[in-house]
């Protein structure tokens, strides 16, 4: 049994939808982010960032946070979902993780809660989330998933794509990346964690 605390967002969608994808019996604890839960102490303790998500490994005796070291425990720990070339999937698990989330966690907060106020932060952002889907879209040109097989790095680049509305993405611009999208958005397990710890919103999909 894994104990995962978290919250419906990016980052957090990640976890739960590796642990459904790996198919492990988990306990979520929700963590509530718009009420400074993360701020508990007793959280602390198991995260020293105040960052969701983070999980108790009680089969191991593991505690864990930051979302990438929690796949690559699962994936290492469990042997599954490292891909078809494991430093492949290492670089598109960095790439999300040093690039892809902070960039787009920066549009979300211009371009969705701040909109119109800052317009060098507007343009800069919307410009990096754009540059960045295109090189997903590149990557995707002639792989079906971003390390070949399906893999922890698609699980934790697909949970920030959901947020495609709040980046001001033409999807026609970007036809590769879609498909991949789309694909992964039907995915049975991909479904369940979307709604872990509790279901905000239906998974978006493009028109």
């Amino acid at each position: 049994m894994i104990e995962l605390y978290t919250w419906p967002t990016p980052n957090g969608r990640k976890i739960s939808i590796a642990l459904e994808e790996f198919e492990l019996e988990y306990n979520p604890h929700a963590i509530n982010i718009g009420k400074d839960e993360q701020y508990d102490p007793a959280f602390l303790k198991i995260s020293p960032n105040n960052k969701i998500p983070a999980i108790i490994d009680k089969a191991t005796g593991r505690s864990m946070m930051e979302s990438g070291a929690i796949l690559l425990y699962l994936a290492e720990t469990y042997d599954k979902f490292m891909g078809d070339d494991r430093y492949e999937t290492l670089e598109w698990l960095m790439f999300q993780m040093g690039g892809l989330g902070p960039m787009l966690g920066q549009a979300h907060h211009f371009l969705h809660y701040n909109p119109g106020k800052a317009p060098y932060a507007d343009e800069r952002y919307r410009a990096e989330a754009r540059r960045l889907y295109g090189v997903l879209n590149k990557r995707l040109s002639d792989k079906e998933y971003l390390s070949g097989s399906y893999s922890i790095a698609d699980m934790a680049t697909w949970p920030w794509i959901s947020r495609y509305e709040w980046q001001d993405i033409d999807w026609q611009d970007y036809p590769s990346l879609k498909e991949w999208y789309v694909k992964i958005a039907q995915r049975a397990p991909v479904q369940r964690g979307y709604k872990v710890p509790i279901e905000m919103n239906a998974i978006p999909m493009p028109d």
